[in-house]
């Protein structure tokens, strides 16, 4: 019985077509079966209200703090599990399509506890983190790479979402050295 791969995504929003195939080249030429476990957090619901209040402005509320109303959390969490229950979807899909095989599961805790948990769960060789460009989190060490690189003892790779390997390198719109 041929030995499983496993490898450990943990993306912020659905994955590409491009991004999945992109994933998928890095283990091409093992020879071992690579099976995919995807992690996609849900957005905190009260941070998505809080949010959404302090865009409105202070001067439009008179300065006053408003009390975050249960209900409307209650809504948001909502909205946010059927939001990542469908990018997580797309994000099955997509590596389904690209030639992996993938399974996944939306998470409502720290996503890096989340990330250790499952390396450990199904013995991962590797994690992968995709996510979208954050600088000032990079730069102060707070990101979710620099968070797992202290957690989880197995190979890590942060990868942009929606970007080439070229232009992650500073070919393109990759980041730079700041």
């Amino acid at each position: 019985m041929a030995e499983i791969y496993h490898v450990v995504l943990l993306v912020e929003q659905a994955l590409s077509a491009a991004d999945a195939a992109q994933v998928r080249s890095l283990h091409e030429s093992l020879d071992e079966e690579v099976h995919y476990h995807v992690l996609l957090p849900v957005e905190d619901a009260a941070a998505r209200v809080e949010a959404a209040l302090g865009s409105v402005g202070d001067d439009a509320l008179g300065g006053a703090r408003v009390p975050l109303d249960p209900e409307a959390i209650e809504t948001v969490r909502e909205e946010s599990e059927r939001e990542s229950s469908a990018e997580l979807s797309k994000t099955l899909e997509a590596l389904r399509a690209a030639g992996a095989t993938a399974e996944g599961e939306v998470v409502e805790t720290d996503p890096i506890d989340a990330l250790a948990s499952t390396v450990a769960k199904v013995d991962g060789r590797e994690a992968i983190i995709l996510t979208r460009s954050h600088v000032v989190s990079e730069f102060f060490h707070v990101d979710w790479t620099s968070r797992a690189r202290r957690k989880i003892g197995v190979p890590l790779l942060h990868l942009l979402e929606h970007e080439n390997f070229d232009e992650q390198a500073g070919e393109g719109e990759g980041i730079t050295g700041l």
